[in-house]
């Protein structure tokens, strides 16, 4: 892959590069990653590979000694949520470079990825053309275009100004504004099961009852108790939220569904700021961060903003069965590899 030219924006030349790597096997991958990371250590600049399972291995190997210059991270953990990739491993990483340009490879789409997933997934594409507009960095996104549908390559055009494959760079036609592009995965939640008990609460008095709800339902669905206390860190940021912000009341449903523990909070509020949750505020602020925070802890994180207000929706990954423990492993490293490609057709 040459280099590219880099994206423009109404005021000159952004040296932001946001790039969609579009490849069809193992060599098409691993030489793309390395003639990116190469640019980077021609000039001497940090660069850090964010990618899942054993695709960094792919990568090591291509550039040889050369990688010992570049941090690596396994993106099915530190990107399992979608929304922590951008405050917690993009920022994370250029704020831990200060004054420089920072090269990243992140690779939040694969094929494992969930139905569920997916639209999260786009949307953090989108987002990222926000959040590092005017930033002195450059980040590449592989697609496998050999096993993700054609729905979900559309979609990488889409939110990345910069596309390339085995040949070369070229300009996406597909490009669109990323607040627009982001808000088009705004998808509708699939209904909680009847069987879910909803709980409703109202005031700021009301938050030992919220954790005492979700201590109950967590525990009955078997989640660990250590993964029970950052869910109700995470439940108590955001039903905080709902008693500061909204003035009305907020409720909680909590269930059990495909090896996950899901709860939903639904209340009248609204986000106005799409990166919300994707940018840490300033240091010393006391506000701010209950979505940051719950990115930070949930395995998934879903928003949806409905007519009357919003839904968010956690996901916890809850202990495999007894017998089952490998093939947890196996799930938590591929994330769900058995599943069909990411489908980007919404509802």
């Amino acid at each position: 892959m040459t280099a590219s030219t880099r994206a423009t924006t109404g005021t000159g030349e952004d040296p932001f590069e946001h790039i969609g790597l579009f490849y069809r096997d193992e060599d098409q991958y691993a030489a793309g990653c390395a003639a990116f990371l190469q640019r980077a250590l021609a000039c001497g600049d940090p660069a850090m590979v964010a990618v899942p399972g054993g695709n960094g291995e792919l990568i090591r190997a291509r550039l040889g000694p050369e990688a010992s210059a570049v941090t690596f991270a396994d993106m099915a953990q530190a990107g399992r949520n979608p929304g922590r990739i951008i405050p917690s491993v993009l920022l994370a990483f250029a704020g831990s470079h200060p004054g420089r340009r920072v090269w990243i490879i992140g690779e939040p789409i694969w094929k494992g990825r969930s139905v569920i997933e997916y639209p999260a997934c786009a949307a953090h594409e989108a987002l990222i053309n926000a959040a590092f507009t005017g930033r002195d960095a450059a980040i590449l996104c592989p697609y496998d275009a050999s096993a993700l549908d054609a729905s979900a390559l559309a979609d990488a055009e889409r939110t990345h100004p910069i596309l390339g494959d085995s040949t070369g760079t070229w300009a996406s036609t597909a490009y669109t504004d990323p607040i627009e592009t982001a808000a088009r995965f705004d998808w509708p939640l699939p209904e909680p099961p009847p069987s879910a008990r909803p709980y409703t609460f109202m005031g700021i008095g009301a938050l030992p009852g919220v954790r005492d709800f979700v201590t109950e339902r967590a525990t009955a669905e078997g989640l660990d108790d250590d993964r029970i206390t950052e869910l109700l860190l995470a439940v108590n940021e955001l039903a905080t939220n709902t008693t500061e912000y909204t003035g009305g009341p907020g409720t909680l449903t909590v269930w059990a569904e495909d090896g996950t523990l899901a709860c939903q909070l639904d209340d009248s509020g609204r986000i106005t700021d799409p990166l919300t949750g994707r940018i840490p505020p300033a240091d010393g602020a006391t506000r701010g961060r209950g979505i940051l925070i719950a990115n930070e802890l949930a395995d998934l994180v879903r928003i949806h903003h409905r007519p009357a207000g919003t839904s968010i929706r956690l996901h916890f990954r809850l202990p495999a069965p007894a017998g089952q423990a490998g093939d947890a492993q196996a799930g938590a490293e591929a994330r769900g590899s058995d599943r069909a490609p990411a489908d980007s057709t919404g509802s």
